[in-house]
């Protein structure tokens, strides 16, 4: 299988695009990973909020223990500090679920980013890329084959542009009917330049 072609300006075309790809994908991942760096920036409040809940809670909680074994009135007395560790702790709740629906958002917003990047690559780039490639690998292993050049007249008959088959010879499919070795060789050598080929290699 050829990766790449053998005429210069086919070649060059086949690099540069390559090249641009890679940029476009490697953009594309940077861009995504920002982004998601960002959205997570969102959950520094969520955290703070979790901190701030989950230490108020301990420190009330702590109180409440403290004032719970005062004689007689403790566990009256412990009640609303029982209260404010639970409201604190809800607090911190609050923080976590926060936390996680960033995660959440940042997530989804980095998918979303790379599916239109990476969906063309996949899904237009990479299959031309590997038709050209399964195409050109068959196309030059046809032209070492004793009968590989009848072929890819053919092909070049069927598939190249009139103007050029005109320029090989005036009745051109005549001549290849009755198998003019100066038509078929410019027939195949037409059909495997088309692909960016040289002959004889």
């Amino acid at each position: 299988m050829k990766i790449y072609a053998d005429r210069f300006p086919t070649a060059l075309r086949q690099l540069l695009t390559d090249l641009l790809v890679v940029v476009w994908v490697y953009a594309a991942i940077r861009f995504a990973r920002w982004l998601h760096d960002l959205v997570e920036k969102l959950a520094v409040p969520g955290q703070k909020l979790e901190g701030a809940g989950g230490g108020l809670a301990d420190n009330l909680a702590d109180a409440g223990g403290k004032v719970g074994r005062v004689p007689l009135v403790g566990d009256e007395l412990t009640a609303p500090f029982t209260r404010a560790a639970d409201a604190a702790r809800a607090m911190a709740e609050a923080g976590r679920d926060q936390q996680e629906l960033v995660g959440q958002l940042a997530l989804a917003l980095t998918v979303a980013v790379l599916v239109f990047p990476l969906g063309l690559v996949l899904f237009g780039w990479l299959p031309l890329r590997v038709r050209w490639m399964r195409r050109a690998g068959a196309a030059k292993a046809m032209s070492a084959a004793p009968a590989g050049r009848d072929l890819l007249a053919l092909r070049a008959l069927a598939g190249q542009p009139l103007s050029k088959l005109q320029r090989i010879a005036p009745d051109v499919a005549e001549a290849w009917r009755r198998g003019d070795d100066a038509t078929v060789d410019a027939l195949a050598a037409l059909e495997l330049r088309g692909l960016g080929l040289r002959t004889g290699r």
